[in-house]
């Protein structure tokens, strides 16, 4: 009988690279999700009943364990950017993360592979970094031989990083940035769920690997790479952190006052503060080489995705030949 892994977030960002490799490796697949009927898109991944989406609050335990249970391996990738409702970052990230390290040991799961991110930090000021170093934490106290990975900025077709700001070019000359200085290590999603994988399948060492790609770059001039692929010139124009502050209070107070209903999905004051602190691998910590995974370059996929933002879409390319042929 085939094996069966759990992965929690299966069905978003990263977990489905994950998800979709894990169906390839030939094993069952649980997505346990919020909906399962909008990921329903996983299913393809594998022949029909290897991989099936599972609805699951990640707030409560009989609902994670009734996914657990009978599971080899289990991932966490479940993550917000937001605290938006009963989904806090203390709720998600420190607290559902220990629900799964300690339900995964219970019913004496093997592996267990935890997504964190870089700048995890139990004594940041972001409530974004803390939680996440707090949900590390609380992984290795339960489960001390789990696999912990702390990807930089993901990019890849679906993201929420590179596609932001490629649609912001579209409605005026200027982008307005938090941060230019900051410099960042952009990791290719499925690199990360390549480590993933490795981690499932007992080839990676237990402990903490942080991943980022072969290259780092400031906020500025990842911008300046996005928009050579878009082919727009734009002002790229640094917002400085005290106005940051106040925009990202705005925000917070109209998703407050409204109680959730109008998502604060421009800028929080928690990302403001992490904007201050660089996201790129630390010297001397284990990442993809002690994988024995060759980190993929930004342009070597951004292209792939972002090209629907140019002016002329997909028919770039031909637009191109044509004012060649203009002058011949």
């Amino acid at each position: 009988m085939s094996r069966l892994v759990t992965i929690f977030g299966g069905s978003g960002f990263v977990g489905r690279y994950i998800a979709r490799r894990m169906a390839k490796e030939g094993w069952r697949v649980r997505v346990a999700c919020r909906r399962p009927n909008e990921a329903l898109f996983v299913k393809p991944y594998g022949v029909p009943g290897q991989v099936e989406p599972l609805a699951c609050n990640i707030r409560d335990d009989a609902s994670v364990r009734s996914l657990i249970r009978g599971a080899d391996a289990v991932v966490n990738c479940v993550g917000v950017l937001n605290s938006l409702g009963a989904n806090t970052f203390e709720a998600v990230q420190a607290e559902g993360a220990e629900r799964i390290a300690r339900l995964a040991s219970a019913e004496r799961v093997q592996t267990l592979v935890h997504v964190s991110a870089i700048g995890a930090d139990a004594g940041s000021d972001s409530d974004y970094a803390r939680t996440k170093g707090e949900g590390e934490a609380a992984v290795l106290a339960a489960f001390p031989t789990a696999v912990i990975l702390r990807p930089s900025v993901v990019f890849g077709t679906e993201d929420s990083f590179f596609n932001r700001f490629a649609a912001m070019t579209r409605f005026g000359p200027i982008l307005p940035v938090v941060g230019a200085k900051t410099r960042f290590q952009p990791v290719f999603a499925d690199d990360v769920a390549q480590a993933a994988v490795k981690g499932v399948l007992g080839q990676a060492a237990p402990g903490i690997y942080e991943l980022g790609g072969p290259e780092v770059d400031s906020f500025r001039g990842l911008m300046g790479r996005m928009l050579h692929v878009v082919q727009r010139r734009r002002a790229v124009v640094n917002l400085p952190f005290f106005l940051a502050r106040i925009i990202g209070f705005g925000f917070d107070m109209v998703q407050a006052v409204t109680l959730g209903l109008v998502e604060n999905k421009v800028l929080t004051r928690d990302q403001v503060k992490n904007l201050r602190h660089d996201n790129v691998v630390s010297a001397g910590a284990k990442g993809f080489a002690d994988l024995g995974i060759t980190p993929t370059a930004m342009e070597a996929v951004l292209p792939e995705y972002l090209w629907r933002y140019r002016p002329s879409g997909q028919y770039a390319a031909i637009m191109e030949s044509a004012k060649n042929l203009k002058k011949a």
